[in-house]
């Protein structure tokens, strides 16, 4: 019986610890999310700061293309989020719940159930 018990309760176990690392999981992806909305936002700030200096000094942008501008100020601002990135899918990866396995459990005690 106690044996049932402890059965019992390493399902329920999992099926908490199942909840626990969905709702870690989501967590993790909003974070992602927020980081590269933020990125993006510095990137359009950066842009715009960029523009107004060229426009108040009187420079023209001849020879420049926006495509140019707009990949150095991306992988300026990129670098620190790409490193949160990296962290945020290794914490995904390893948030998983241990399955229980019930049957290596009863064959492990098959002798003591039988016998």
């Amino acid at each position: 019986m106690g044996q049932l018990v402890s059965d019992v309760s390493e399902i329920l176990d999992y099926k908490e610890n199942k909840k626990s690392a969905k709702s870690e999981r989501q967590e993790i992806l909003a974070q992602m999310a927020a980081d590269e909305k933020q990125k993006n936002n510095l990137v359009k700030k950066a842009l715009a700061t960029q523009r107004a200096q060229y426009g108040a000094s009187g420079r023209n942008s001849r020879g420049v293309t926006e495509g140019a501008v707009l990949a150095r100020l991306k992988s300026e601002t990129a670098t620190p989020y790409d490193e949160k990135r990296r962290n945020n899918l290794k914490k995904l990866k390893s948030t998983k719940a241990k399955k229980p396995n019930l049957l290596k459990s009863l064959l492990g005690r098959f002798d003591s159930l039988v016998g």
